[in-house]
């Protein structure tokens, strides 16, 4: 008898205008774009069928929105360890501006002066894959680009640094999960955006 092993589903928000623009948006609570609302729709059309043991959103209202028009604002559960990485004095700076900054910057390696370590954002991912693998079930998550990219490399066992390898867009579903056995953790979908239109 094959087990079915439980699978941590990763929901990114949808477009708002920092993230069209590119600026870091981490505590800076925006609202979703129409075009941001509509696709947290379709998010919800994509995930419509599947059946969650728990459901967490972050606070910040770009996820909890997301969250909501998806379907599951009813159930979830708001988790604070799923806010964005907290950018401090790079909040609303885009790459290039940070780079002239400082050259060589990489959220994953550096983190932000006034803000967030990668080692205390990995502590946050942490505990929210322990509080998934408790679950009993299958879980889902609303959250933001940066700390769902460091909570997958977390899920793997790697450092944070890890997290830059993982892309994702806004309104994207991913899962995580086991390949044979609950000791080996592996990715079964990334940055699905099927669901999404232009």
């Amino acid at each position: 008898m094959i087990q079915k092993l439980p699978i941590l589903y990763l929901a990114r928000h949808g477009e708002t205008a920092w993230s069209l623009s590119g600026q870091h948006t981490g505590l800076t609570n925006l609202p979703l774009t129409e075009h941001g609302e509509r696709n947290a729709r379709q998010l919800g059309e994509r995930l419509r069928g599947l059946t969650f043991a728990k459901v967490f959103t972050s606070p910040l209202q770009r996820a909890a929105k997301t969250c909501e028009l998806a379907g599951f604002g009813a159930v979830a559960e708001i988790d604070r360890d799923l806010v964005e990485w907290n950018y401090g004095e790079y909040e609303g700076l885009r790459r290039a501006e940070i780079l002239a900054k400082r050259p060589g910057w990489e959220i994953f390696c550096d983190g932000c002066p006034g803000g967030e370590s990668p080692e205390q954002v990995a502590d946050r991912a942490d505990r929210v894959v322990k509080c998934a693998r408790a679950a009993n079930g299958d879980a889902l998550v609303f959250s933001s680009g940066h700390f769902l990219r460091t909570l997958a490399a977390r899920w793997l066992g790697l450092e944070p640094a890890a997290g830059s390898f993982f892309l994702l867009n806004t309104a994207s579903l991913s899962a995580l999960s086991y390949e044979h056995d609950l000791s080996q953790p592996a990715i079964e979908l990334w940055n699905d955006t099927r669901h999404v239109t232009e």
